[in-house]
Parts: structure tokens; sequence; C-alpha cells
């Protein structure tokens, strides 16, 4: 086991700041070349107080700040307009960041893309459905139409 930092959150492992094990492979071939971790050092620990401050400072803070976010993205209807072929096949995919300036420019809360959970690539036009996770124990789904530009 190899001991590394999280720099960014990764689903089923920990947060940004946490100190984790995990196998040496699986840090060295996909954590840290994707920037989501860095190996532990005694340097590094200084460094977790403040990726923990930056992730404070990012996160919803209660319980009741996610539900009021939760309510405010069920009212907004997300709409995405992108370029696409006769067949109805998008040119690449929409990203998590495209959908959370999407929601932002329909009127809804500043999601941060890193929140967005997409189940599998989306490449078509039509309605998707897209996970966004707020809290640990709040996420809403949203239904997100993609049509041509």
């Amino acid at each position: 086991m190899s001991k590394i930092i999280l720099t960014n959150e990764v689903s089923g492992l920990g947060a940004a700041g946490d100190i984790v094990d995990v196998k040496p492979g699986y840090a060295r071939n996909y954590l840290i070349p994707r920037g989501f971790a860095i190996a532990w050092t005694k340097g590094g620990e200084k460094d977790v107080e403040q990726i923990r401050r930056a992730r404070r400072i990012r996160e919803i803070h209660s319980l009741e700040d996610a539900n009021a976010v939760k309510a405010q993205l069920q009212s907004v209807k997300v709409k995405l307009s992108t370029r696409a072929g006769d067949t109805g096949r998008l040119f690449g995919s929409i990203t998590p960041a495209d959908i959370a300036s999407a929601i932002k420019a329909a009127g809804g809360p500043v999601v941060d893309k890193r929140r967005v959970e997409v189940a599998a690539p989306i490449k078509t036009l039509g309605a998707h459905k897209v996970s966004v996770r707020l809290h640990p124990e709040v996420a809403v789904v949203l239904d997100l139409e993609v049509v041509a530009a």
C-alpha cells in the first residue's frame, strides 16, 4: 500500500485533503497522473490544511443548504445546444463542465463541475438524466435536454 494525499474528491475513496492508503499501481498509474492526488511526504502533510481550507470554501456547508440548492436545481429546465450531425449524433460529447455552465445559463445556482456525475457519455441529441451530488447525503437528478445548434 502507498500513502497519498487526495487533491480532488474521488468517489468511493475520499474527499480533497484526505490521506488514504491505496495500491501502488492505482496511485502511480491513475490518481497522480490525472491530478487527483499527490504522493504523501512530510512536506506534503503541510499542504493538507491548505487543501482542506479550499474545500471548505467551495463545498455546501450544511444539509439545509444542500436541500435549498436541490430545490433550486429541480425548478430549472436545463437546455444545452451543441453542434450535431444530420443523424442526431454530436460532434464530440457533453462534459460535466458543459453541464455546469448550462445550469448557470438557465438561471440555476453555480454548481462545481466536479459535482456533476454523468453515467454514460452523452453523444446524442434528446433528453438525458444527469446526477448532481451536492452533499454526501443529497443528490439531485436533472433532466438535460440536448438540442442542435
